[in-house]
C-alpha cells in the first residue's frame, strides 16, 4: 500500500509540474481524463490512490504555474494576475525574485492551511449560509474601490483623475459584458480563451510590437528575497480574509479572492502582491478539499473529481490529504527555485519577441483546440472569444488604466449570478 500512495504522490507531482509550465493546459483537463479512465484504473488499485494523485497535482501546479505567468506573460485562469507585476519586473531583471515571492506565498499558505484547517472545520458549516448571502455585496464593494482607487482616493486625485475613473468604470463594465457573454456560450473551457485574451495574449503582443528585449536576469541568493515583517504579515493576512469566501462558494477563484485580499489590506507593492497571490492561489486549492469535508460543497475541478472518487470523505481520508498538500508543496517549492532559476539564466539568450511569438501561436492553438475538440464552431466560437478580449485588454493598455479593472470579466458575472 505504501509504494502505492508514494508513487501516486511523485506521479501527482510530475503531472503538476507539467500542468504548471504548459500554458493552457489545466489540471481540470488531466482530473476530466483521470475520471474517463476511472473504471479501468479502479480494478487496479484504489479510490484513494488516485485522490493521492489528484491532491498532489493540485497542490504543486499551484506551485509552479507562475513561471509561465512571469517569464512568458502565458497564465492559467488562477495566476494570470501575477502578469501585471511580474512583466515589470521581468523588464528589470528581476523575475527570478518575483516567482520565489509567489514561492514563498505558497510556502505560508500551507502553514496557514495545517494551522487554520481545525477552526475552519468549526466554523465553515455555522457561516456557510450567511456568506453565500452577502457575497455579492462584498464584490460589489471591493469593485467600487479598486474603481475609485483608479488615480488615487484623496478629493485632490479624484478632480485630477476622474476621466481615469470612468475610463475604469467603462473597461469594468466591458469586461463584464464579455464575461457573461462568454460564459454562456457553448464552448468547454470558456475562462481560457476569456483570461488568456484579457491578460496574457494582449501582454505578449505588446512584447512584440515593442520588439522587448529581456534583459540579463538578476539570480539573487534565497536570503535576499524578502519582504519585511509588515508586508509579510499583511499579504498573509489578506489571504486569510479572502481564500475562504473561493473555498466553498460558487464561481470565485483564486483571482477574485486576490482583488479582495488586495483591497482589504491597500497593498500597493507588487512584492506584496506577489506574495499575496501565491498564497491564495495555494489555500484555496487546499481548502477546497477541506471544504469537500466540511460541508460536502467545493469548487475547484480537483476538488469535484475527488467528491466523485470519494463521496463521503473520513477523518483518515482528511489527513492524508493534509499530509499530502504539505510534503507535495515542499517538493514543488524545490522544483520552482530550479526550473526559475534555470529559465532565468538563460532567458535573455533567446530572441524574446520570437519567444512571444511562439507562445502566441501556442495559444491561439489550445483555444481552438480546447473550446471543443469535437467541434470546428466551438473552436472558431473560442478564437472570436479570444481575439475580443485580447482587443479589451489590449485598450485598457493603451488608455494607461491598471488591468485588474478587467477582472469585471469575473466579478459582475458572479455578482449577478449570487443576486438573480
Amino acid at each position: 500500500m505504501i509504494e502505492y500512495i508514494i508513487l501516486a504522490l511523485f506521479l501527482g507531482i510530475l503531472a503538476g509540474t507539467f500542468t504548471g509550465l504548459i500554458p493552457g493546459i489545466h489540471i481540470n483537463l488531466i482530473t476530466v481524463i483521470l475520471l474517463g479512465l476511472s473504471a479501468t484504473l479502479l480494478s487496479i488499485t484504489t479510490p484513494l490512490i488516485l485522490v493521492i494523485f489528484i491532491v498532489s497535482m493540485s497542490i504543486t501546479h499551484t506551485f509552479i504555474d507562475y513561471i509561465p505567468s512571469i517569464f512568458l506573460g502565458a497564465p492559467d485562469e488562477d495566476s494570470f494576475l501575477s502578469i501585471l507585476p511580474g512583466h515589470q519586473l521581468l523588464l528589470k531583471g528581476r523575475a527570478y525574485p518575483a516567482v520565489i515571492l509567489t514561492l514563498y506565498g505558497s510556502l505560508t499558505a500551507l502553514l496557514i492551511i495545517l494551522i487554520f484547517t481545525p477552526l475552519f472545520l468549526y466554523i465553515l458549516p455555522k457561516v456557510y449560509p450567511f456568506l453565500s448571502q452577502i457575497i455579492w455585496v462584498i464584490l460589489l464593494i471591493v469593485s467600487l474601490y479598486i474603481i475609485l482607487d483608479e488615480g488615487g482616493l484623496s478629493k485632490k486625485g479624484f478632480i485630477l483623475n476622474y476621466n481615469k475613473k470612468l475610463w475604469a468604470l467603462i473597461i469594468f463594465i466591458l469586461a463584464g459584458f464579455l464575461g457573461i457573454t462568454t460564459l454562456n456560450l457553448n464552448i468547454s473551457q470558456p475562462l481560457l480563451p476569456l483570461l488568456t485574451g484579457l491578460f496574457g495574449a494582449s501582454s505578449i503582443i505588446l512584447s512584440i510590437k515593442h520588439k522587448t528585449k529581456v534583459p540579463k536576469q538578476k539570480i539573487i541568493p534565497l536570503k535576499e528575497i524578502r519582504l519585511n515583517k509588515k508586508s509579510a504579515i499583511k499579504a498573509t493576512i489578506g489571504s486569510i480574509i479572502a481564500s475562504p469566501f473561493t473555498a466553498f462558494l460558487p464561481g470565485l477563484g483564486a483571482s477574485t479572492a486576490a482583488v479582495i485580499g488586495k483591497s482589504a489590506t491597500r497593498i500597493k507593492d507588487q512584492r506584496e502582491f506577489l506574495f499575496l497571490l501565491g498564497a491564495i492561489n495555494t489555500i484555496v486549492m487546499g481548502l477546497s478539499f477541506i471544504t469537500l469535508y466540511a460541508v460536502g460543497k467545493t469548487r475547484t475541478g480537483a476538488a469535484i473529481a475527488v467528491s466523485q472518487l470519494i463521496p463521503e470523505l473520513t477523518h483518515i481520508n482528511l489527513i492524508y490529504i493534509i499530509a499530502v498538500i504539505l510534503f507535495s508543496g515542499i517538493i514543488a517549492a524545490v522544483i520552482t527555485i530550479l526550473l526559475s532559476k534555470l529559465i532565468a539564466k538563460n532567458i535573455h539568450r533567446f530572441n524574446y519577441a520570437k519567444i512571444s511569438l511562439v507562445v502566441l501561436g501556442i495559444l491561439f492553438f489550445l483555444v481552438f483546440l480546447l473550446s471543443d475538440m469535437l467541434n470546428l464552431i466551438g473552436g472558431l466560437i473560442g478564437l472570436i472569444v479570444f481575439i475580443t478580449a485580447t482587443a479589451l485588454g489590449l485598450f485598457a493598455i493603451q488608455l494607461g488604466i491598471k488591468r485588474i479593472h478587467l477582472m469585471g470579466c469575473l466579478i459582475i458575472p458572479i455578482i449577478l449570478f449570487y443576486l438573480l
